[in-house]
């Protein structure tokens, strides 16, 4: 009776941000929905239009292809880098970490922005290409897939590098150490304990990734050139110039399903990491 007696209460203090909550966040996205199949009865022919349409197949292919590459280049150089920070002292750990989150405290059109300058035909890349003979003419860096893939790894790498740190900090040197007085080597004791303890934590973030490349659109449309639409800008387009809203709500409905599909993956990964 008492648990009972204090749950208006208890409900009053929640209330507010459910509120909120609908409003701000599940209200929209119920209206897109609901856009997305309506004109104004009953219709997929928005759905439809976007799988006829060879424009919007290629923008959603080419948009996971570059969350997939972006997603395997920040996991190939975040493991090792968050594997670096885990080895360090205590002092050294704190720097490390800093040093990851610097990037966050400069604005993400500063950061995009200098790769126009590092990356440039009269860059400083290209400058010291061509100082040393490497190549005869300036390497189309920027306006093509691979400025995207450069800028996106380097504004995600922390958000991966971040929580893999975390993981592997908890893991348990005992652990390590007791592999390690059984005879199995350095290369065995890391190939057979410790990257499995720190599997889970690797695919959670890489998925992350994957996610946030997948809805990105700063840095696509300003190293792309508008040479290389990904869904968001597909997007922009769509709403901001064409005014087609049910085309854009269906295309935003196909990005948060492939968003929830991640998610699931990721709470199965987790899921399955905490049972093992």
């Amino acid at each position: 009776m008492a648990s009972i007696r204090r749950f208006p209460a208890e409900f009053g203090y929640v209330l507010p941000l459910l509120l909120l909550m609908l409003a701000v966040f599940i209200l929209p996205i119920v209206l897109m929905l609901a856009r997305s199949v309506t004109q104004p009865e009953w219709t997929i022919e928005h759905y439809q239009n976007l799988i006829e349409t060879s424009v919007y197949l290629r923008v959603l292919g080419r948009t996971l292809r570059i969350a997939v590459i972006t997603t395997i280049a920040c996991a190939v150089l975040g493991y090792p880098l968050a594997y670096w920070m885990r080895g360090l002292s205590s002092q050294r750990q704190v720097l490390a970490t800093a040093l990851v989150v610097l990037p966050f405290w400069i604005s993400i059109l500063v950061r995009t922005y200098a790769w126009i300058v590092v990356l440039g035909n009269a860059g400083v890349v290209n400058r010291v290409l061509l100082d040393l003979g490497l190549v005869g003419a300036p390497v189309a860096f920027l306006y093509n897939e691979l400025g995207v893939i450069i800028g996106t790894t380097n504004v995600l790498l922390p958000f991966l590098v971040l929580p893999l740190f975390a993981a592997m900090v908890r893991i348990d040197d005992r652990l390590l150490h007791a592999a390690e007085s059984l005879g199995a080597s350095r290369s065995t004791v890391f190939r057979r304990v410790f990257f499995p303890l720190s599997l889970p934590a690797l695919a959670a973030g890489s998925i992350l990734v994957f996610i946030l490349t997948f809805g990105f659109f700063i840095t696509p449309a300003i190293l792309g050139g508008g040479r290389v639409p990904m869904v968001a800008n597909a997007l922009d387009l769509l709403i901001n110039q064409f005014a087609r809203w049910e085309t854009a709500a269906a295309l935003s409905t196909v990005l948060l399903v492939v968003t929830l599909a991640c998610f699931a993956v990721s709470r199965w990964v987790g899921a399955r990491g905490a049972t093992s």
